[in-house]
């Protein structure tokens, strides 16, 4: 191998692109956190947050111990599922900035991404706010003026409105934004100052439960009850007793009644802080090896936590001092001030987490031109690669939450962004899973379909169990933004896990579809159209697209030359002009290209080997030769029209009047014979330079053998087939109102009325509506009986003819029945005429082109149709 080639395998990436980029010395060097720093302890001080300190006692007082277990159950199993996931996905590959978002775009593409993206983003933005609101809560309810009072007494100093509270989240907002202004590393420095606090906080919790004895706590003003006081009554077992079972009530700091979805609302977001460390992926010196491990253990860390405290908050306070103070923990403590300080560095720890997650994504959707110039300004970066305008921009998304006034107002919708983002990441690793692709291979296994699911259920589930309203809403917000970019959204080069699945199930109902059990009432056509050069086949491609009626459809092309006489395959150089070729003209096809000496042998490779299994070709459609000289029509395509891609395609100029044909007049019968020996259907399209479909549709089926007048049976195979195909095209939408015309050549003293009874007859049980026109031809059969007898009267030549007579059909009678057609149809849109089979006697090829060519002059966008199989059914 030569040493400036790459394996793909040495620069694989997370669903990356397929450039890898090396990062520059600002992305390196930001990449400076470990586990501990960069995953565990964002993640512990996201999750304990607010809930830990100040509504921890307010779940325990409204849903009783029995139910506050049970919710830390039913949460810690939906996080849990997820964990799983996004420990399995972040370990198949390496992990680049944007964290969950990162992880969906490049397992399910960015239509999913883009729009999870936004929901994670605002959900950051939200839970920032959200712990912003709950540190003033805490503040006012210490330092604040109490309510009704214009002075209050020792440190209660702060005015108290809703306004003054604004300003005071303005403020601590500000802080945040200063923090994380300064860098991901400033911001780890500080949150591990913080984590040290809190679990010293946390120890002195635990341990004034013990060292504290029986105290009366003066209830809070404005608490919604006449009680004054509750109380800490230390290990009791009265008191375990009395919280065992639910009490909802009302929630005093808004009013509202609770019931087990509010609570479960509040409670949950001490559990939504899982992602902290992934959010900070970009920041992690080894992302997957640090967050499966860091997520994992603050998460058991935190369940231990909550349960531990839970049970020692209902064997030691009674319901009064739950429901009716959430601060109470500062007043049983053995120093107040710790409680204090807890409460204080956890949320502004948590919602700086919070504001630097969602800045991070931010920048990750910037980064990835998902939404175009819309978010460019937010892939600006620092020296030190902090995106602080991404940061800015959450900042101020922040501050318009910050409106909304209490913690519990806007709990529930962070709860369901934060679920639905959940929910979507089970779904990525689901959809990894059942692809089976070869390269997802994460080294984290502790995982099955059946955790996603259950993790995919339980979100579900419990976002309509808290808001029917927001969870809706939510989802329809998803939806509309998952549209918006499956149709705005640059086309990306990270693997859409779609094409994987699709690929799955494809390859599962092939191997289904059994050819032996066929039936003719299942029948549809399956094309391969062959075509020498796009440039001058538009609108025929455009029209067998109409033709195949569901069915399969292949664009077949000879490139003439030797493999062993060239350096690489020079079709792959071509592929992606055919394909953008088929995507702009909007038909359902696949391309097929070979490489051959001649194209007769072209044609028979791809007769062989197009399709798979049971779809495979059952019907070839050629150009007609002749000596029309090719005209360039795709320029002034309206697909193509006035379009730079115009210019990407590699297809040659069209062929010019001097210039030599790629095959003779002998190897074009000799295709079309192959086909036929082959037992496929065989259609010639001639003048399809002048088809024109924006005309009144009409549609003129001549179903009589015209190159064999004597055998005038309408009801043989070919005939029926030709009637199928003409039906066919008309039950196509753009063609259901064209006028299907069956034209009946009869002569004069023959049972006409009978003919056109029988045929009406057939056309009635076959489902076909059809006008009949009975045809009067008896001067132009006159001129075939005529050439007849001429050939009687010779028996040596009468020798030479292929089936059929053909040699016996003069010039002037093909000239006369082309009249004819012209004459009863002179303009339809198409026609469908009988094409014979092929003489035997390959010497005969250029005289059976000659009359076909005859036959069919002048006569505007015509098929001649030759079918092999049965197509028709009567019967049910």
């Amino acid at each position: 191998m030569a040493g400036s080639e790459r394996s793909p395998l040495l620069t694989y990436r997370l669903c990356s692109s397929t450039s890898v980029e090396e990062p520059g010395p600002a992305a390196r060097g930001s990449r400076k956190l470990r586990t501990f720093l960069g995953v565990v302890v964002p993640t512990l001080l996201s999750m304990f947050s607010v809930v830990l300190f100040l509504r921890l006692g307010f779940v325990v007082g409204q849903a009783g111990l029995y139910e506050a277990l049970g919710m830390f159950v039913v949460a810690y199993v939906i996080i849990g599922m997820t964990v799983l996931s996004v420990c399995a996905i972040s370990t198949n590959g390496a992990l680049d900035a944007g964290g969950a978002y990162y992880m969906i775009s490049r397992a399910l593409g960015p239509e999913f991404g883009g729009s999870i993206g936004i929901m994670f983003f605002l959900a950051n933005v939200c839970g920032s706010a959200l712990y912003i609101l709950g540190l003033v809560e805490a503040i006012v309810d210490i330092f604040g003026i109490p309510l009704g009072q214009t002075m209050g007494s020792g440190f209660q100093v702060l005015p108290r409105s809703y306004w003054y509270e604004l300003l005071y989240g303005t403020a601590l907002l500000l802080v945040c934004l200063l923090v994380c202004l300064v860098g991901a590393s400033i911001y780890a420095k500080a949150t591990f100052l913080i984590f040290l606090i809190v679990m010293l906080v946390l120890v002195t919790v635990f341990v004034s439960f013990f060292a504290v004895g029986p105290t009366v706590v003066p209830l809070p003003q404005g608490n919604g009850s006449l009680a004054v006081n509750g109380s800490f009554t230390g290990f009791r077992l009265a008191t375990l007793r009395g919280n065992l079972a639910a009490a909802y009530g009302v929630d005093y700091t808004t009013g509202r009644l609770m019931s087990f979805s509010t609570v479960f609302a509040v409670m949950f977001n001490g559990c939504t802080g899982i992602m902290a460390g992934s959010n900070m992926s970009g920041d992690l010196k080894r992302p997957s090896y640090s967050i499966p491990r860091g997520t994992i253990a603050a998460v058991l860390f935190t369940y231990v936590i909550y349960n531990l405290l839970a049970v020692t908050l209902c064997c030691t306070c009674d319901r009064t001092l739950l429901q009716k103070d959430y601060g109470f923990l500062r007043d049983i403590n053995i120093w107040p001030p710790f409680v204090i300080i807890g409460i204080y560095s956890s949320t502004l720890s948590a919602s700086m987490s919070n504001l630097i997650g969602a800045s991070r994504i931010l920048y990750a959707l910037a980064k990835d031109d998902i939404f175009g110039r819309a978010l460019a300004p937010a892939k600006k970066t620092s020296r030190g690669g902090n995106p602080w305008v991404a940061v800015i921009l959450s900042w101020v998304l922040v501050q318009l939450v910050l409106f909304s006034g209490k913690l519990n107002t806007i709990a529930a919708i962070v709860t369901i962004f934060f679920l639905l983002v959940y929910a979507t990441i089970d779904l990525a690793c689901l959809a990894l899973e059942w692809a089976s692709a070869p390269n997802f291979r994460p080294t984290f296994q502790y995982f099955t379909w059946h955790t996603c699911v259950l993790g995919i259920l339980g979100c579900g589930v419990m976002m309509f169990l808290i808001s029917p309203i927001y969870a809706s809403a939510s989802m329809a917000f998803m939806l509309l933004l998952l549209l918006a970019l499956h149709y705005l959204s640059p086309s990306s080069s990270w693997g859409y896990i779609s094409q994987a699945l699709i690929f799955h199930q494809v390859r599962k109902y092939l191997l289904m579809l059994d050819v032996r059990k066929e039936h003719v009432k299942f029948w549809r056509p399956q094309m391969l159209l062959m075509v020498q050069n796009p440039r001058s086949s538009i609108q025929l491609i455009s029209f067998i697209n109409d033709l195949k009626k569901s069915g399969l459809y292949v664009l077949g092309h000879v490139e003439l030359a030797e493999l062993d006489s060239l350096p690489s395959d020079p079709l792959q150089t071509h592929a992606d002009s055919w394909l953008l070729l088929v995507d702009r003209l909007n038909v359902k096809a696949f391309v097929n290209l070979t490489l051959a000496n001649s194209v007769r042998h072209g044609v028979q490779q791809l007769l062989f080997i197009s399709g798979l299994g049971g779809m495979r070709p059952n019907t070839i459609v050629l150009g007609f030769y002749d000596g029309t000289v090719p005209q360039d029509r795709l320029a002034r395509h309206p697909a193509f029209e006035g379009s730079e891609e115009t210019a990407l395609l590699s297809f040659p100029p069209v062929r010019g009047p001097t210039a030599p044909r790629r095959l003779s007049p002998q190897e074009y019968v000799a295709v079309v014979a192959d086909a036929v020996k082959m037992l496929r259907n065989v259609m010639l399209a001639r003048s399809f330079e002048h088809f024109d479909k924006a005309r009144a549709p009409a549609i003129d089926v001549w179903p009589l053998n015209l190159l064999r007048p004597d055998s005038a049976r309408y009801a043989d195979t070919c005939s029926l087939f030709l009637l199928q195909m003409a039906c066919v095209l008309s039950m196509a939408r753009s063609w259901r109102r064209a006028q299907l015309r069956l034209f009946l050549c009869v002569e004069t003293g023959a049972r006409t009325r009978g003919q056109e009874d029988k045929l009406r007859q057939l056309l009635k049980e076959l489902r076909i509506q059809a006008a009949i026109h009975m045809v009067p031809w008896d001067a132009v059969v006159a001129l075939h009986w005529q050439k007849q007898q001429e050939q009687w009267a010779r028996p040596v030549e009468a020798t030479m003819n292929f089936p059929g007579n053909a040699t016996c059909i003069s010039d002037e009678y093909l000239k006369a029945a082309n009249r004819l057609i012209l004459e009863q149809s002179p303009s339809p849109t198409i026609r469908f005429l009988y094409l014979p089979r092929p003489p035997a006697d390959t010497s005969l090829y250029p005289s059976y082109l000659h009359q076909l060519e005859l036959l069919t002059r002048d006569l505007g966008p015509t098929l001649l149709v030759h079918g092999i199989s049965a197509v028709t059914s009567t019967e049910l």
